[in-house]
């Protein structure tokens, strides 16, 4: 399952060489010093834990309140691992920008050294990335995503998206050996400074669309962007706010004879304005050809995106009276504590536990007696545990 999400604000700008090139030393280190200990799968977990992540990043040097800390610490532990990820079993795919797009040749690379089938982790770098864009549309793009796996299989994702307007990136974690069903509640805890509206596909209160979006899909392509259009057109007629956070009104007939009362909930950002059901017809065509049967094989269909989606949802609500979640399920703020005394409470048995393996791991680490000391000082100036 996705195990955490945290928000933080977007800073410009990048970690200086001098700061990098020890990052890249310390983080190798550390993660070598538990892999002694615990073995690499307890890495995987770590680094699924978005407590402990951001613990990390501060503990080699980050700042801890920045977007960056994401992306400059699994840069570092990347680079770290290069030339012993096969002596700790802990192989790193992925990256910023437009090295994400090359992490499934890079896990095919790994793997093929290590005589390991690269299909699942193929596919489960491809959907975690995919759901966290399309079946969870909360207005944040994903720009960094990054895979960590074992050569029996284990995977860990930690994958970032962006929000330009809100000027936040929000910080997304997988664990492959909890994943039961990509599209059915990834998400064990959600970290975010302030909910959002959002249309969240994944969530167990939508389980109703997502068996109306693929009833739909199988019916004739003529018959669905005809549904659509109608759908569209009059989903376009209510969106205009009112008192409350409902809209109430009559639909027109939707493949039915019979007016349907419905009522269309508030969803700023998230609209169906922007819904062109000629501009879908050939992803339309080709669901229909292949004819899927289960939400999951839908969403991991080529060419089927948030808009795709969002339509199906769309028309599933209208059609059916099957209502999507709406919720953001953002919950509460950084997972960290920091120098300004913020966040808000968290799990302290958690906290308490990230620390101490931290400071293990640092205590055996192969680094200087100096960097050894300013790591365990960032410890003790970064969380407090009272």
């Amino acid at each position: 399952m996705r195990t955490g999400i945290v928000e933080t604000p977007l800073h410009g700008g990048k970690a200086p060489p001098w700061l990098f090139n020890r990052m890249v030393s310390l983080s190798r280190e550390i993660v070598r010093a538990i892999v002694e200990e615990y073995g690499p799968v307890e890495v995987l977990r770590r680094l699924s834990n978005p407590y402990w992540f951001q613990a990390f990043g501060c503990v080699i040097g980050f700042d801890w309140h920045s977007s960056g800390v994401t992306t400059t610490t699994l840069g570092a532990l990347k680079d770290g691992l290069k030339k012993i990820n096969r002596d700790l079993d802990l192989f790193v795919a992925g990256g910023k920008g437009g090295v994400s797009r090359k992490t499934p040749d890079q896990i095919r690379q790994q793997c093929e050294i290590i005589g390991l089938n690269a299909d699942p982790l193929i596919y489960a770098s491809r959907m975690s990335a995919k759901i966290d864009s399309a079946v969870l549309q909360d207005g944040y793009q994903i720009y960094a995503h990054s895979i960590l796996f074992t050569s029996s299989g284990e995977w860990t994702v930690v994958q970032q998206g962006m929000n330009e307007s809100l000027r936040y990136a929000r910080r997304y974690h997988w664990l492959g050996s909890n994943v039961k069903s990509f599209v059915v509640e990834p998400h064990a805890g959600i970290i975010a400074d302030k909910k959002e509206n959002a249309l969240d596909l994944s969530a167990a209160k939508s389980e109703d669309v997502r068996k109306s979006s693929v009833k739909i899909i199988h019916q004739p392509t003529k018959q669905v962007l005809s549904d659509l259009r109608e759908v569209v057109r009059i989903s376009r007629a209510l969106d205009k706010p009112t008192q409350g956070d409902l809209f109430d009104s009559a639909a027109s007939t939707i493949a039915a004879s019979e007016m349907q009362t419905f009522k269309m909930p508030s969803r700023h950002w998230v609209t169906y304005r922007d819904i062109r059901a000629d501009r879908l017809k050939s992803v339309l065509v080709s669901t229909y050809e292949r004819q899927p049967e289960t939400y999951e094989s839908l969403v991991g269909l080529e060419g089927v995106g948030a808009k795709t989606l969002r339509a199906l949802a769309l028309m599933s609500e209208v059609i059916y009276g099957a209502s999507p979640s709406f919720e953001d399920p953002a919950r509460f703020s950084y997972a960290v504590g920091g120098k300004d005394g913020t966040p808000y409470p968290v799990n302290k048995i958690v906290y308490d536990e990230s620390i101490q393996i931290l400071k293990q791991a640092v205590d055996k680490a192969k680094i200087g007696q100096s960097d050894k000391k300013e790591s365990i000082k960032r410890l003790s100036t970064y969380f407090t545990l009272s």
